[in-house]
């Protein structure tokens, strides 16, 4: 096998797979292994704007941090953008070509292999070891055929698989047992190994179950990760599993909530705020009752007319113009920021069925919605008061503004965003406006937080959590078998 490459696969979705591909990244890359991380394909509404100028999924841009890199197109060759249950934009090589159904992507698969092949082969070029990450599980039959995300990967460059399961979600040894009976004769082979995730409790009550499972496959157990409490790492998709932060807003001094929209994107956008000591944040779903909050923040959007209506059903249009009499704050990003005009087109129906729809109206704002979209990293300053920021712009939309506003930022191509007359609403496209220290404070402060002296860096606390990971792979996971998969010294210099 190809020991340049190692793939770590999951026996169900969230089982643990980010989270590894990230701590070998690290773990390599302190033993100055040039690594770098690689998904083929990804489903994922978290995107960031990579130094190529295109998007990937956020997971493989944090793994690319932990090896010490500048996230790259290559790293995640295909990425969806769910639209709806049954569709999906179709990302290659960081640039959408077409929204297709499943059907149609599923007839598309043996062309985006090219892709995803030559993503791969560009990386083994640049790079010592390649850590590569499935999506889902490899034993999903319906999806076998034209497999390019699991197995379909693995035999196409001939690399060995790890393959890792959430002992928290309790059947793990069903998991691996039927993960791997599933499997056709070489991809059983193509297994070196099982990881077990998420375990809490006294290890030594798990061993006789550890004896059987290498007993009745003949794979090794690699090792058993504990339950990580406090945990954070970006999400690839799903909305925290903690719906809110860590202390209740009694403790907290400024409570800030955020509706889950159907479709919401970029929700990494308020890990930040999520960690930040002094702040409650917390995602409202369908049903739930909208509390009352210092601060509402509408969050991006795939299908933002759709998710624009879902709003008004589950009543927040009321609530915001409540929110907003009582003098409470309202931030919009990027879609949710689309959403404050009064008219939204998509002419073409580029996110859903072609028409128009209201919006909030806090602008005298419309925007179109073309297939052209914008990416780019970003540096600017605050408008107001010069405070240096960083952010990326990923939107399809072009908004035009048909009355003068005070604008949000800076930037070197121009202004961005727009604060009402009464101050009290704050617009900007640009994602990732909460993770400087400075520029965080900034917001808050707008907002009405009194307590913004006490700087949180959220960048520091996102890599001590990285080295945390890489510290479970040499205490808990058996190195030397790593060693050996990879063809590696023990000791590398």
């Amino acid at each position: 096998m190809n020991a340049q490459t190692l793939m770590i696969q999951g026996t169900t979705s969230d089982a643990g797979k980010s989270m590894l591909v990230t701590a070998l990244c690290r773990w390599l890359a302190r033993q100055s292994v040039r690594v770098a991380p690689f998904k083929p394909q990804n489903m994922a509404l978290n995107s960031v704007v990579t130094a190529d100028g295109g998007e990937i999924g956020r997971a493989q841009a944090v793994q690319a941090l932990a090896a010490g890199l500048a996230p790259h197109t290559d790293m995640n060759p295909v990425l969806l953008k769910p639209t709806s249950d049954k569709n999906a934009q179709i990302i290659i090589h960081g640039h959408a070509i077409a929204n297709m159904d499943a059907c149609n992507f599923h007839d598309y698969k043996s062309k985006a292999l090219g892709a995803v092949l030559d993503s791969h082969t560009r990386l083994c070029g640049q790079y010592d070891k390649i850590i590569a990450e499935g999506a889902g599980s490899p034993a999903e039959i319906n999806l076998r055929a034209n497999d390019i995300a699991n197995m379909g990967f693995a035999e196409a460059v001939d690399c060995p698989v790890v393959l890792i399961a959430d002992i928290d979600r309790g059947g793990v040894f069903a998991h691996l047992a039927g993960t791997l009976a599933l499997l056709s004769e070489s991809e059983q082979a193509r297994i070196q190994g099982f990881v077990i995730n998420r375990f809490r409790g006294d290890k030594a009550l798990l061993d006789s179950g550890l004896d059987w499972l290498e007993q009745y496959t003949g794979k090794p157990v690699l090792g058993v990760i504990p339950y990580l409490q406090g945990l954070h790492l970006e999400a690839e998709d799903a909305l925290p599993c903690a719906n809110v932060s860590k202390a209740s807003s009694e403790q907290k001094h400024f409570r800030v909530i955020v509706p889950a929209l159907p479709r919401i994107s970029n929700h990494t956008d308020f890990d930040p705020l999520r960690l930040q000591p002094h702040v409650h944040l917390q995602f409202i779903g369908p049903g739930d009752t909208i509390p009352p909050a210092d601060l509402i923040i509408l969050p991006g959007s795939k299908s933002v007319r759709a998710d624009l209506n879902w709003l008004r059903q589950q009543g927040w249009e009321p609530a915001i113009h409540r929110h907003l009499r009582y003098g409470g704050k309202l931030i919009g990003i990027c879609g949710g920021f689309q959403m404050l005009g009064k008219l939204i087109h998509d002419p073409d129906g580029y996110e859903g069925d072609a028409g128009s729809s209201a919006g909030f109206a806090c602008f005298d704002m419309e925007t179109t919605l073309k297939a052209d979209k914008i990416l780019r990293n970003i540096q600017g300053r605050f408008a107001a008061s010069e405070v240096a920021m960083t952010g990326y712009e990923i939107h399809a939309g072009v908004s035009t503004f048909h009355a003068h506003y005070q604008p949000v930022f800076h930037l070197a191509h121009g202004n961005d965003g727009a604060i009402s007359g009464d101050g009290l609403i704050l617009g900007t496209y640009l994602h990732g406006i909460f993770e400087s220290p400075l520029a965080c404070n900034e917001l808050l402060t707008w907002a009405g937080f009194k307590n913004t002296c006490i700087a949180f860096d959220y960048h520091a606390v996102r890599d001590a959590q990285i080295n945390r990971l890489a510290d479970c792979v040499d205490q808990y996971l058996d190195t030397a078998r790593l060693y050996h998969m990879l063809n590696l010294p023990s000791c590398t210099p």
